[in-house]
C-alpha cells in the first residue's frame, strides 16, 4: 500500500498564518488544505502575497493540498447562483496557481427526481465547473455529505464531456446514515481528496455526530483498502467543522499521528 500523505485543514487552528504554518510542519503533515472564503480570499492575496505565501510553504516543506471554499447556499438554488459560480471558478484558479489539484465544496441538496429543475440546475452547473477546470488545471471536487455516495456519482456520471472530481468525507456520510465504503465503490477513480473526518450515530439524541478521527465508526483502515483498490494517491486531509477551538491543535496532531500509523 502506498504511504498516506496528510494534509491539515488550516482554519481549524485560528492562527494567523505565520504561525499556522509551522504548527502544521511540527505535526508531521506534509501539506495543508487553505479556506478561500473565510481563511485566505483570492481577491484579497496580491502577486506578491501569493509569491510570499509559496516562499513560506517552501521553506517548511508544505504543499496546497485543496483549497476549500464553502458557499452559503447550495449549487442547486438559483438566488444569486451565477455570483457563485463565478466565485467558485476564482476559488479553482487560486488553487491551480497554489498547485493544488482541487477546490472543494458540498453541492446542495440532490432532488430525487431527474427532471426536477433542481436536478438540472446542479447538472448544468457541474458541467460549467468541470469544464473550466479542465481548461485551467485545477478541477471542482464535489464534497460528499447529504447525499449517498451512489446519488452523487449518478449526478457527475450524467454528463460524459465534463469531469467533477469528488471529495470523499467518511463522517459526513456517515452521520446522514449512509456507508462511506459504498460511496468508495461508487465513485471510484473520482475521488482526488479525502476528508479525514470520522462520524456516529447518536441512537439517544436520534442524529449523527462528528468526532475526533479514530472515535467514530469509519473504518479508516478499510477505506484505505478500498481506495488503493483505484490507486488513489491523494491527500488525507485532517480537520472537521466547528472543532472546538481550546482542543483543535492536539486533535488535529493526534489525526495525523493516526493516519500516519496506519
Amino acid at each position: 500500500m502506498a504511504e498516506v500523505k496528510v494534509a491539515v485543514r488550516l482554519d481549524n487552528l485560528r492562527a494567523p498564518l505565520r504561525k499556522s504554518l509551522p504548527l502544521v510542519a511540527a505535526m508531521g503533515a506534509s501539506a495543508i488544505e487553505i479556506d478561500a472564503r473565510n481563511g485566505i480570499r483570492p481577491s484579497e492575496l496580491s502577486d506578491t502575497g501569493l509569491r510570499q505565501l509559496r516562499k513560506m510553504l517552501d521553506d517548511l516543506n508544505l504543499r496546497v493540498a485543496a483549497v476549500r471554499f464553502p458557499t452559503r447556499r447550495g449549487y442547486d438554488v438559483t438566488q444569486d447562483l451565477d455570483r457563485r459560480v463565478e466565485a467558485t471558478k476564482a476559488a479553482m484558479e487560486f488553487a491551480y496557481k497554489l498547485g493544488a489539484p482541487v477546490a472543494v465544496n458540498q453541492i446542495g441538496m440532490i432532488p430525487e427526481e431527474k427532471d426536477d429543475p433542481r436536478y438540472i440546475t446542479l447538472q448544468s452547473v457541474m458541467e460549467d465547473l468541470g469544464r473550466y477546470g479542465t481548461r485551467i488545471g485545477a478541477m471542482f471536487a464535489a464534497e460528499t455529505g447529504t447525499e449517498s455516495g451512489e446519488t452523487l456519482a449518478e449526478l457527475l456520471d450524467a454528463s460524459e464531456d465534463t469531469y467533477v472530481a469528488a471529495a470523499l468525507n467518511p463522517g459526513q456520510l456517515i452521520i446522514n446514515r449512509h456507508s462511506p465504503r459504498d460511496a468508495i465503490k461508487a465513485l471510484g477513480n473520482r475521488i482526488q481528496i479525502v476528508c479525514a473526518v470520522d462520524g456516529v450515530i447518536d441512537l439517544a439524541a436520534g442524529r449523527g455526530l462528528s468526532v475526533p478521527l479514530g472515535q467514530g465508526t469509519a473504518d479508516f483502515p478499510e477505506l484505505l483498502g478500498l481506495l488503493e483498490n483505484f490507486q488513489y494517491r491523494g491527500y488525507f486531509v485532517v480537520g472537521r467543522r466547528d472543532m472546538p477551538v481550546d482542543s483543535a491543535y492536539d486533535e488535529l496532531a493526534q489525526g495525523v499521528e493516526y493516519l500516519q500509523n496506519l
